[in-house]
């Protein structure tokens, strides 16, 4: 199967455009549903925001996932001084996001703009309190609302308040075959899962068995696929492969993951995966993810699904922070889903 390059890199430009901060799902459920209605797939809504499609094959059915929700941050209490006290929805660690633009969401529809500060703000005047001290939530960055706001009650007749959702500019960028942007994890992933899908119906490609692609919403928090159709019998994630000094993830590499910190990935399937990499002449390398990683596959074993589980994808560096990919990377992990999904 041919990798369209352009429409893959279209599609995640489109994707990461839409601000989906784990549990606000309604908007990029809406703009998959018409790519997916574009693309001639049927499908179905979770009820608890997720969408399933069905691409069609018979027999031994496997669900494959790509995640929609992002890390991000919820606001946890309204400042005297009318800035945000903020906590963090996923794994968003303040050192990755401070001096970063954010949309701030209401719970009538409302958006409002600021950006991510350190108390206090300006080297200039605070250097020895700045370099004193790490990042931290709960005691020294805020979220300031480019509106003027100079008390907490100032900030309530806006119509904001605690458990508001607060999301993050991606800022991507393509630069030499480089992917640059917020969010690669794990909106490229499922970029790569739509660019399969268009090459399915526009080269009329046969399946070798029954396949569901699932586009979840909740992997950030741990439970984005812990519901499965009934018949499934394998599922397969794709998500980043963080690299790192112990690492052998490359990003131009797809990674075939055999462990993260959960648990061992299903050896019979994975090894199926690592021997389509070599049969096809795939650029792969084995990787472990520990302490502190884990896929959608993990939440259906967890969930107590009889299935084996298995994940692969591009590494990628910089994870839950300004990450970045190559080109070449998203390539190899289509190569490797195509081979594995239809030879």
């Amino acid at each position: 199967m041919k990798f369209d390059q352009d429409y893959c890199l279209d599609m995640f430009m489109k994707l990461v455009g839409i601000d989906s901060t784990t549990g606000q799902y309604e908007e990029i459920q809406k703009a998959l549903s018409r790519i997916l209605d574009e693309l001639g797939f049927s499908y179905t809504l979770t009820h608890k925001g997720g969408v399933i499609a069905e691409l069609g094959g018979a027999g031994d059915p496997i669900v494959v996932t790509a995640h929609l929700d992002d890390i991000g941050l919820m606001v946890r209490h309204v400042n005297a001084d009318g800035t945000l006290n903020v906590c963090s929805v996923g794994g968003l660690h303040p050192f990755y996001c401070v001096t970063e633009n954010v949309r701030v969401y209401n719970r009538d529809g409302k958006v409002f703009t600021g950006s991510i500060c350190r108390i206090p703000n300006s080297i200039h005047v605070s250097e020895e309190e700045l370099r004193a001290a790490l990042p931290d939530y709960r005691k020294n960055v805020c979220v300031v609302l480019d509106e003027d706001v100079k008390k907490a009650e100032d900030v309530y007749a806006l119509g904001i308040e605690t458990g508001d959702m607060i999301a993050l500019d991606p800022r991507p960028v393509v630069t030499n075959g480089y992917l640059k942007s917020r969010f690669i994890d794990d909106k490229a992933a499922a970029a790569i899962l739509l660019t399969f899908m268009k090459a399915l119906k526009d080269e009329g490609t046969v399946l070798n068995r029954k396949v569901y692609a699932y586009f979840a919403f909740y992997e950030e928090i741990g439970h984005g696929t812990v519901f499965l159709p009934a018949d499934t019998r394998d599922i397969l994630a794709i998500d980043i492969a963080p690299t790192g000094p112990d690492q052998t993830s490359d990003e131009r590499k797809v990674s075939i993951f055999a462990k993260d910190s959960r648990f061992p990935y299903h050896w019979g399937m994975t090894n199926e995966l690592r021997q389509k990499a070599i049969e096809n002449g795939i650029d792969y390398v084995m990787d472990v993810f520990t302490p502190h990683y884990g896929t959608d596959g993990d939440a259906s074993v967890t969930a107590g699904y009889d299935i084996r589980h298995a994940a692969i994808g591009f590494g990628t560096a910089n994870s839950h922070g300004y990450e970045r990919t190559h080109v070449d990377g998203l390539k190899n992990t289509f190569c490797l889903l195509a081979a594995y999904l239809t030879e």
